[in-house]
């Protein structure tokens, strides 16, 4: 679920169906998925591009002429912890639990050529959807599996992949089963040395969602960030927050900079002041998790 900067298991599918896809002349189209009612929607200001929707809450943004382009907020904090992930153009192996428009996975295609990655998305009827009107690159190495994303992570070999990228929504709200301590261990376990975890959430008001996360996250790894807009982390409006974490150092300065000039300008909390967001605030697990909160009612007119 995102906002733009204008305001069961299944089979794996292979790699893709070549270039071309919906255009704009063909209007929007709308279809009966897993998980609800799914709206490819062309976007006004990019000829090629299109907005996803699941019961009216976006979900993903895809340029098909430009697979660089992040159009919604968390996307592009999400790319900036892509970017500072590796040198630049180096490969990496990536797994993304919740697929969506695939947009991410695009991203990294894109930006470094020869990435390996994993997509776990359970509703199956949506990723053919955009398989058939946003069709991938033939040549990007990128697996969808029809599959729950806890249980496509607790199969991931130790050790095996450099990022996981979490995204899981089911309509607007993250499924209580990939909130936890122990989802968490399972995606510190998947990530090879130095390999970094992240995940977008979404949340509003006292953000006691949000809070759980940083303590969730705190308790397995060592090294944490939160980037969001300051009027999300001021409880001012409903919004998505990026989290991310890892066994090492984090590029803290880099990643500042990096959300402070985006359009959309981010705060980055970390250290000390993280510490202190979250104070008081109980780790998620199996056994108490809830989903994350519903959007306040015309959030995404």
């Amino acid at each position: 679920m995102g906002r733009s900067s204008r305001a069961a298991r299944g089979g794996e599918s292979a790699d893709t169906t070549g270039p071309g896809g919906r255009t704009h002349a063909q209007g929007p189209l709308t279809r009966t998925v897993g998980s609800g009612q799914a709206e490819l929607r062309p976007d006004r200001d990019r000829p090629a591009a299109w907005t996803l929707l699941i019961d009216g809450a976006p979900q993903s943004l895809v340029d098909l002429a430009d697979p660089t382009h992040l159009g919604f907020e968390y996307q592009r904090r999400l790319g900036h912890l892509i970017d500072l992930a590796a040198p630049p153009g180096r490969p990496l192996t990536v797994l993304h639990l919740g697929g969506g428009a695939l947009t991410l996975a695009r991203y990294v295609a894109a930006t470094r050529p020869r990435s390996r990655q994993q997509v776990a998305e359970i509703d199956t009827g949506l990723t053919e959807l955009v398989r058939t009107e946003l069709p991938l690159d033939r040549g990007w190495q990128i697996k969808v599996r029809g599959a729950d994303a806890r249980g496509v992570l607790e199969r991931t070999p130790e050790a095996s992949v450099d990022l996981v990228i979490t995204d899981v929504f089911s309509g607007a709200r993250t499924p209580a089963h990939c909130t936890t301590v122990e989802f968490t261990t399972l995606a510190a376990r998947a990530l090879a040395p130095g390999g970094w975890y992240t995940a977008n959430i979404a949340d509003g008001a006292a953000l006691p969602f949000a809070r759980s996360q940083v303590a969730t996250l705190a308790a397995v790894f060592p090294e944490l960030c939160l980037i969001a807009d300051p009027a999300v982390l001021r409880g001012k409006r409903f919004g998505n927050l990026v989290l991310a974490a890892a066994h090492t150092p984090l590029p803290i300065p880099d990643l500042t900079r990096r959300a402070a000039s985006d359009s959309a300008h981010a705060r980055v909390e970390h250290g000390p002041a993280l510490l202190s967001f979250a104070a008081g605030a109980t780790p998620a697990t199996d056994a108490t998790a809830a989903p994350s909160p519903a959007p306040p009612p015309g959030v995404f007119r």
